[in-house]
């Protein structure tokens, strides 16, 4: 990003957050690349979990499913993003697990990968079960609570998907969102989100992300 374009977005307010999980607040870094076709950020889109128009705006999510802020941004923040970027076709969301605050959110990362190969919906319906009942998990019950969900829940083979969970048969995939974080130079806090208007990249904020502040970066609204 430009200096110009960095000064521009810090004194309309877009930049930076309250501080998130794991570290403290964040503001946008510049990197080498700056489009959604090579950002490191990005790095593998085709095989993210998305939705939405990608040929538009794109919010870009780095979340644990630990984190309390993650949590936040998702009951808060993402339902916006839905209903206003996603659903008209203006644009979409993805996201990129990225385990780096309590220690269940790495299993819970493993089974996340394991559904989604098997599952879109069955992932985000993972994804907010994860954030809708966060209090209840920890390393020693996740796998067997993350099981009995998609068995109660979805269609899929709770069984056979925890199987791979736990044999980390899907790590590339967790691997890949930690790689394309340390490559882009996202440190340890989430969530971490980049926007990308009309593909091309904007800005990014970590911490309690609203969607004023999306909305403007994207919109100018």
């Amino acid at each position: 990003m430009h200096r110009r374009q960095y000064l521009s977005l810090a004194s309309a307010g877009v930049i930076g957050a309250l501080a998130g999980c794991g570290g403290s607040s964040g503001s946008d870094r510049s990197t080498d690349s700056q489009s959604i076709d090579d950002h490191p950020a990005l790095a593998g889109l085709e095989s993210l979990p998305s939705q939405g128009n990608l040929d538009g705006h794109v919010v870009l999510a780095f979340e644990d499913p630990s984190c309390s802020r993650c949590k936040a941004f998702h009951d808060n923040t993402v339902p916006q993003i839905r209903s206003n970027i996603v659903e008209p076709g203006n644009g979409a969301f993805v996201f990129r697990s990225y385990p780096v605050v309590y220690p269940w959110g790495k299993p819970a990362s493993q089974a996340l990968a394991s559904t989604y190969v098997r599952s879109s919906g069955a992932f985000w319906s993972l994804l907010g079960h994860y954030f809708g009942n966060q209090g209840q998990f920890n390393t020693d019950n996740v796998f067997d609570r993350t099981e009995t969900f998609l068995n109660d829940s979805t269609d899929l083979n709770g069984t056979a998907v925890i199987e791979d969970a736990r044999n980390k048969a899907n790590d590339d995939a967790v691997q890949a969102n930690i790689a394309a974080a340390e490559d882009a130079g996202l440190g340890q806090t989430t969530p971490v989100v980049l926007l990308f208007r009309d593909g091309e990249f904007a800005t990014m904020a970590n911490g309690s992300v609203s969607y004023d502040l999306i909305s403007e970066t994207l919109e100018g609204n």
